[in-house]
């Protein structure tokens, strides 16, 4: 990293029979162009190896190094600490899923929140050289979700209740209306019109508002909101 001085970091701790959760400070060198995922890694190479977070691709594609900075949710590779004036900077895990050790959580809570009966792939996937189906404009920003839970850690909703479907699922369930994918659509409409579902949004808009690849998750509840509407106006005598 290019070093013109340092910051101070305030880092979120947590060993499983250590103790319970904790903070630790650390100051690391920064320059204009650090991320905080460099500081973290430098944490880890110069000052304490027992630090644990997840990472891959360093640029916002994998979605794995997403973590709460200054109580904002963003991907920690591409966060940089310049934009932040806390002193020191906190660096927490996400909210609203279980916590496995320091900045690691555990996203199988955050993947559990799927239709399970829901396909993963497009139809035209499993077919070479198929053509893109009709409408596909309507739909392709949530082809850009990373799955990366910040929508999930900045939910309200997911705060009050761990049966909430979540932002990310029910973004997925109106992208299989607009694109079956050989799904039931009475199953999937069924799915996101329980009590823990579409309906249970607040419209806080603080998915939107957190998500890295402008999914645009809660414009996508409110059209399955409206897909939910019309079905039961249609069901009324």
């Amino acid at each position: 990293m290019s070093e013109t001085g340092t910051r101070r970091l305030r880092v979120h701790r947590f060993k499983r029979g250590d103790g319970g959760a904790h903070f630790d400070e650390f100051v690391v060198p920064a320059g204009p162009r650090t991320t905080v995922l460099d500081a973290l890694r430098w944490i880890q190479l110069h000052a304490d190896p027992s630090l644990a977070l997840r990472h891959s691709c360093m640029h916002a594609s994998c979605g794995t190094c997403g973590v709460q900075v200054d109580g904002q949710e963003e991907l920690a590779c591409v966060a940089r600490l310049g934009d932040h004036r806390g002193d020191p900077v906190t660096v927490e895990p996400l909210a609203n899923v279980p916590v496995l050790t320091d900045l690691v959580v555990d996203m199988a809570d955050f993947f559990r929140r799927f239709g399970d009966r829901h396909p993963v792939l497009r139809a035209s996937e499993a077919v070479a050289g198929a053509q893109p189906p009709d409408g596909l404009d309507r739909f392709v920003r949530l082809e850009d979700c990373i799955e990366c839970g910040l929508c999930l850690s900045a939910c309200p909703v997911a705060a009050t209740s761990a049966r909430y479907a979540g932002p990310a699922a029910l973004s997925a369930a109106q992208r299989l209306l607009e694109e079956p994918r050989g799904a039931d659509r009475d199953d999937v409409l069924a799915w996101a019109g329980r009590p823990e579902g579409a309906w249970r949004c607040h419209v806080g808009m603080e998915c939107t508002r957190a998500c890295p690849a402008d999914a645009l998750p809660a414009e996508r509840i409110m059209a399955l909101r409206r897909e939910l509407g019309g079905r039961e106006a249609g069901a009324r005598p």
